[in-house]
């Protein structure tokens, strides 16, 4: 039984639809990736879902729940921080407002922290944290409460590459507790952690289903042979009339590998590698939105 069900999700602002019609579901204890360049839909999506943002018609249903906003756990993109307040203040006084007892606050807030990794800056003012580390506050105060849906917008869209990974390692530690939506548009990102892919394009979803099954309807394989010189690739890709890009030549999978060998073996020049590749989840979302210059 699926945990989130969205359907004919759909807002328009005087006039202008900026999310249409747009229907999913999410299973418990996955990871889901909402893409989309920026002007998608992705912030608006997540914000009907979250309840922040009414929508103007279609449905969004969590398994099991009369009010969503109880169960969920949600990160915007700009997250705000009272300055003025240590780590601890500001988880404490998420989890009040989260639902958490008063007998469990403190415990359930320090615990959080130190499992996001700011053990040791629990009395820390948030004026004083780093990009990574009031991103992990973040985390921290929207999974205080152990929401069955936590909803991330641009997660790590802010962060250099290190936080990044960081941030990453992290969530995917939390899908063993949790069921998790988050938007991007990073897309190397998502590989790493997600099992259904939602690719969203001016408000419409146009492509959805897990991470396998996307990349293999779009993986369009071939064998790309890497010449030590440019020279060489050149003559080897004119004479098999066949696509090449500075030192690496591409030629589709008709042939086995054997057979590419054989024909490399007549080639008078150093190679430097040869490999069957796929598309990239950037190139498939270039080709599910039908043009070069959407990311």
């Amino acid at each position: 039984m699926s945990l989130l069900n969205v359907e004919h999700l759909t807002k328009s602002f005087t006039g202008k639809t900026v999310v249409d019609d747009v229907s999913f579901t999410i299973e418990p204890y996955s990871a889901t990736a909402l893409i989309g360049p920026n002007g998608a839909g992705k912030t608006t999506t997540m914000s009907m879902i979250t309840g922040l943002l009414k929508q103007t018609s279609g449905t969004v249903k969590l398994t099991g729940e009369r009010d969503i906003r109880a169960s969920i756990g949600f990160l915007p993109q700009y997250p705000q921080f009272f300055p003025w307040l240590t780590a601890l203040e500001y988880v404490e006084m998420a989890a009040k407002l989260s639902g958490v007892t008063t007998k469990n606050v403190r415990e359930r807030s320090i615990k959080t922290l130190e499992y996001v990794g700011l053990g040791n800056a629990l009395h820390k003012k948030t004026s004083t944290f780093s990009g990574g580390m009031k991103q992990r506050l973040g985390i921290a105060q929207a999974i205080v409460h152990e929401p069955k849906l936590l909803l991330l917008d641009e997660p790590v869209s802010a962060l250099d590459p290190i936080g990044r990974l960081e941030v990453m390692n992290l969530l995917k530690e939390l899908q063993q507790q949790t069921t998790i939506l988050y938007s991007t548009h990073i897309l190397h990102d998502a590989e790493k952690m997600t099992d259904q892919v939602l690719f969203l394009k001016e408000g419409q979803l146009v492509e959805q289903g897990s991470l396998t099954a996307i990349q293999q309807k779009y993986a369009d394989p071939k064998y790309c042979v890497q010449f030590a010189s440019e020279q060489a690739a050149m003559v080897f890709a004119s004479k098999m009339k066949v696509q090449r890009d500075g030192l690496a030549v591409y030629l589709p999978v008709d042939r086995s590998m054997q057979e590419i060998l054989q024909l490399l073996a007549q080639e008078q020049a150093e190679i430097i590698k040869v490999e069957r590749i796929t598309a990239s989840l950037d190139e498939i979302f270039m080709k599910v939105a039908g043009k070069l210059d959407t990311i």
